[in-house]
């Protein structure tokens, strides 16, 4: 099974990125075939060429960020329909931070792809150049993973 794994990432800890890096080696582990691609070296028209596609970005403004949401926007509603899909975001633990996995997986759903799990949410913390992933996301990212592997072995 091919995978893609298509992220954001802006901060110089490039946190969304070691999220994805992290999920990208517990499943090349299991015998996924994976790609994992920062969304602005992503070409659109390969998509199709995954069976199951995982897209991640920080949240800013409370929501995902501007070159995921222009990539997913480039694809017609239910273009992927009968490929799985699962979202994932890195964010401030606060009340007003937003979530960008919930969008993520809304526009995923809305191009077709049937989640297979849950979306994963990784909390950062810190200010401005000092942001970054608490201690555990890590893991929890792994976890994730690990879940998300057994899932698509199914």
């Amino acid at each position: 099974m091919k995978v893609l794994i298509v992220y954001d990432t802006n901060s110089t800890q490039r946190n969304t990125e070691k999220i994805a890096t992290a999920i990208n080696e517990v499943l090349k582990a299991r015998g996924f075939e994976v790609d994992s691609l920062y969304v602005n070296n992503m070409d659109p028209t390969n998509v199709k060429n995954y069976d199951c596609v995982l897209a991640g970005a920080p949240t800013q403004g409370m929501k995902a960020t501007k070159p995921m949401m222009q990539f997913l926007d480039k694809f017609a509603q239910n273009e992927f329909t009968g490929k799985l899909g699962a979202a994932f975001d890195t964010q401030l633990k606060a009340w007003w931070s937003g979530n960008a996995a919930e969008g993520i997986e809304k526009k995923l759903k809305k191009l077709g792809f049937k989640a297979i799990v849950p979306p994963l949410v990784t909390y950062v913390e810190g200010m401005s150049e000092a942001v970054h992933l608490k201690d555990g996301e890590i893991e929890k990212a792994k976890k994730y993973a690990e879940d998300l592997a057994t899932k698509l072995h199914q």
